[in-house]
Order: structure tokens, then sequence, then C-alpha cells
């Protein structure tokens, strides 16, 4: 999108949502569109901005969409982008994976968009250049042609909601996740219940770990790392610390049983969400936005 073009439809989100816009004003554009109407970088110094659900990303840096132990997919959105800080870690983690874990190559799915902030498609998180998600399948022995980074699928590893699939899931899969937990730059990983019931189940002894996986649905074919706000950071909200533990208690039993899954009330239905505007996000997004 020309910046001409993008400077006016953010001129006229900010307009329509002000208390001073007039009756007959336009709605605000949702900052979903904004953010995915760019597709390079602000070439700014690299910073995330705001918080994991609601931020942007300043000089975000692109994952090369090879490395020698990982292969990027699902090439056509244009979310392969992060904090310089989340690209080393990814890195590093693809190494640590072939040399400690034996794990053949890393296939790596969304990441943040070129600014980050709200995507049109998927996830509410993945902001601010600091989220990926990691396929649970391993990289072929092979390079994906680029039509295959498109249509190939993820398998999912789980036989029910409560249970893992035994046939797939194996302790290679535990042990490549225990491993990106063991980095200090990770805040959380987010899993399935079924697999942080299963990883509770192998752990042993050593469970510190633990702490930092947590589970949530929508995590059957992937796992979902998020790193902490660098340190230094001024413009970046980190999420608060998960509870002391190791997580396998009664929070788990909960995930596991049926009241995630409860009808709601009729009489009081849930109102649909409002679209996030950019004028909910941090005002030095705007300036995100319209950089070069």
């Amino acid at each position: 999108m020309k910046a001409s073009r993008l400077a006016a439809l953010i001129a006229a989100s900010w307009l329509a949502a002000s208390a001073l816009a007039p009756a007959h004003a336009e709605q605000p554009v949702p900052a979903k569109q904004l953010f995915g109407a760019v597709k390079a970088p602000a070439k700014l110094p690299p910073a995330p901005v705001g918080f994991y659900a609601k931020g942007c990303l300043a000089g975000g840096i692109q994952l090369p969409n090879d490395g020698t132990y990982w292969q990027s997919m699902r090439l056509s959105r244009n979310r392969h982008w992060g904090h310089p800080r989340l690209i080393a870690f990814l890195e590093t983690f693809a190494q640590d994976a072939h040399d400690k874990v034996g794990w053949p190559g890393l296939l790596v799915g969304d990441m943040s968009q070129p600014r980050g902030g709200p995507m049109l498609t998927g996830h509410a998180s993945h902001q601010i250049g600091l989220d990926a998600d990691i396929w649970l399948d391993p990289a072929p022995n092979h390079r994906l042609t680029a039509e295959e980074r498109e249509t190939l699928s993820a398998t999912s590893v789980i036989a029910s909601r409560s249970e893992i699939n035994p046939n797939i899931w194996s302790e290679d899969h535990a042990r490549l996740i225990k491993l990106a937990a063991s980095y200090s730059q990770v805040q959380r990983i987010f899993v399935h219940p079924a697999i942080k019931k299963a990883l509770c189940d192998w752990a042993g002894r050593d469970r510190a770990w633990l702490n930092k996986v947590r589970p949530m649905y929508g995590h059957n074919y992937h796992f979902h790392v998020r790193l902490r706000c660098p340190e230094g950071s001024t413009t970046c909200k980190d999420q608060a610390p998960p509870p002391p533990g190791d997580g396998c208690d009664e929070s788990l039993a909960w995930w596991l049983s049926d009241k995630p899954y409860a009808p709601p009330d009729k009489k009081h239905p849930p109102k649909p969400p409002k679209p996030v505007l950019l004028a909910d996000l941090p005002k030095s997004c705007a300036a995100v936005l319209t950089a070069p």
C-alpha cells in the first residue's frame, strides 16, 4: 500500500474513533487492516511496542526462509518477522534442537507481520515480534518447495481433548519442548492441554521447566514460544510470570474437564468483540505504521 493512502486511512481511523467525530463519520478502519496492508518493516530502531496482544513492532527483521536446521512455512502470509532477539533465539534453538535432541530441523510457522500489530486472520497475540509458532512435525530431509510450504498440513499429535496420540507423539517431542523452555529469555510456551498432561507424566523429578509450559487449546499441531521483553526496553510490556509450581495440578485438571466447553449463558450471551482500532494500541504504533 502506498504511504499516502496508508496515511489517509490512519488519519480517517483516528478521526472516526475520536469523541469529536461527527455523527455521519465513516467507521474507523480496524487496525488489522492497516497493519495487514504493510508489506515491509518500519525503518526504525528495533523495539517491541506494547503488549503481546496489543502492540506493534518497530525495526522488525525477517527470519530467512531457510537455515541449516529450519525452514519457514506459509511464506505467502508474510508473517516471519520479529525483533532481533526472536530471530537470534530461533537460530540458536534450531541448532541446539539438532545437536541436543536429534531433531532434523524446525518448521517455523507464524511469527509477526512486518510491523507487528493485529493480524487479518488468526492470532490475537504475535503483535510485538516476540512470539513464534513451531510445528510439531520435524523438517523433512529435503528443502520444501514454495508450493509444499503452502499446502503441507501440520500433524496433530492429539487423539482426544485429554489424550495425545501415542502413534505420533514421541519422547523427542517432549525433549524438544523441554529444551525450548530451558532458555532464560523464554517467558511462556503454549501447548494443547493434552500435551501438557503428557509432559507432566514424562518429566520425572526435573520439573522446574514445566512452569513455563502453559495449556491452551488450539495448539495441537504446534507449540507457541513467547520471549520476555528485552532488558532495558521502555516500550514493551511483559506478561505477568506464570503461577508458582509445575502447573500439573487443579489448573490443568480444569483444562481437561468439560468446563472450558460449557455452553454459553443463553440469558446473557457474550457480546461480539469490537474490532481493535489503531487508537486502542500504543500511540507510537501510528508512527510505526507511517515510518519509511
